[in-house]
């Protein structure tokens, strides 16, 4: 599933909070980095399964788009520890 949100974090901020919850906020579905760049992570977790984020910087607000097919729960969990861009649903 993918998902997406928008927030008022740089791209740097995002990745690192990222690497960060999934390692240790989520108790027995814990999902390591395997590769990044920039403006991308993978991480990979029990199973081999993966999530895979993409952000795209822009003027006030910095898109995210997270795609997992066992992550679905921590990731919104993890989109909701961010703060929210304004007028952002």
């Amino acid at each position: 599933m993918t998902h997406e949100t928008t927030t008022t974090l740089p791209a740097a901020e995002v990745l690192r909070r990222a690497k960060q919850f999934f390692q240790g906020r989520v108790p027995g579905n814990a999902a390591f980095p395997e590769r990044e760049g920039p403006t991308w992570l993978t991480l990979r977790g029990q199973g081999g399964e993966e999530i895979a984020l993409a952000i795209v910087p822009g003027s006030g607000a910095t898109r995210i788009r997270a795609s997992t097919l066992f992550f679905d729960q921590a990731v919104g969990r993890f989109f909701s520890t961010l703060p929210a861009a304004e007028g952002a649903a």
